[in-house]
C-alpha cells in the first residue's frame, strides 16, 4: 500500500458522519435509503459521503435496479491493517 492511499483512507474516515457510515456496514450491506434515514444528513451530502468512502476504496457500492446498496471492502481494510501492523 501506497502512502498517498493510507492519507486518502484515513482522511475519509477522519470525518465524524463518514465514519459512522463506515461503522454501519460492518457486516451487512444497506441501501442509501437505509443509510439516509438512519442519518441526519441530506441526500446529495450522503451521495458525496459514499463517493469519498467508495473512492479510496473502503465502500463497494452495488446497483440493483434503481438502488445502490454498500458494503465495506474487507480485501482494502486488510491491507490497511497490514500496512498499520508494519509500522509498529
Amino acid at each position: 500500500m501506497e502512502l498517498n492511499e493510507l492519507k486518502k483512507i484515513l482522511k475519509a474516515l477522519s470525518n465524524d458522519a463518514r465514519l459512522k457510515i463506515f461503522m454501519m456496514l460492518k457486516d451487512k450491506k444497506l441501501c442509501a435509503y437505509h443509510l439516509l434515514d438512519k442519518l441526519n444528513v441530506t441526500q446529495p451530502t450522503l451521495s458525496h459521503h459514499m463517493k469519498v468512502l467508495c473512492d479510496c476504496g473502503l465502500v463497494i457500492a452495488e446497483k440493483d435496479w434503481k438502488w445502490t446498496y454498500y458494503s465495506q471492502n474487507k480485501t482494502k481494510i486488510k491491507e490497511v491493517e497490514y500496512f498499520l501492523s508494519t509500522l509498529i
